[in-house]
């Protein structure tokens, strides 16, 4: 599996994956994808062997739209909730979220804000548009990820205070006890590319 039309596959194939991306799709959100660790685990889920869909992660859904404020956004998180308790919702408005990243500019698209994410394998999103295809961005590609590799992104790496955000997320997450493959990079020790 390496190109991106065989991880298509992957997704397509997983039914319960399937059933997440339609009711996301469903809200009509504007600009709207499931992304970040809900994509990134499943891969890694997947290729070591486990059951893809985690239950216990986070279901990351983001979208961009001005018109909603964060109050607005809660609503859509609560109904979920409520609707589809068996995941662990996460919903998040992008043109608010650039205020939880030092230094940073407004988001002009969820693309823009999954660019920015810590981890170039965190920057990754998944949706299912009208027509019931899939639809996949992976800004930094897919190889970090195939490859168990963590490396941050050119935004957490230039700035000083998003670099320590990155460290100290790193040593929070600990995703090396589930998946002890993992191998940190960091640019001035090593290039994935």
């Amino acid at each position: 599996m390496e190109k991106p039309a065989e991880i298509l596959a992957v997704f397509a194939a997983d039914q319960d994956l399937m059933e997440l991306l339609r009711i996301i799709r469903d809200l009509k959100l504007k600009d709207s994808w499931l992304c970040a660790g809900s994509v990134r685990n499943f891969l890694w889920n997947y290729l070591s062997g486990r059951p893809a869909l985690d239950w216990q992660t986070d279901v990351d859904v983001i979208f961009f739209d001005p018109a909603y404020s964060a109050a607005a956004t809660r609503q859509v998180e609560e109904r979920l909730k409520r609707d589809f308790p068996s995941y662990q919702w996460e919903v998040r408005n992008q043109v608010l979220m650039h205020q939880h990243s030092p230094h940073t500019a407004p988001y002009q698209s969820s693309r823009d804000a999954m660019s920015k994410y810590p981890e170039r394998c965190t920057a990754v999103g998944l949706r299912l548009l009208a027509n019931n295809q899939l639809e996949a961005f992976a800004p930094y590609g897919w190889q970090d990820i195939l490859n168990f590799r963590i490396g941050p992104t050119p935004h957490f790496w230039a700035d000083q205070e998003r670099r320590k955000l990155y460290l100290t997320r790193l040593q929070q997450k600990n995703w090396q006890q589930k998946w002890p493959q993992l191998q940190l990079y960091f640019p001035e020790k090593a290039s994935p590319d």
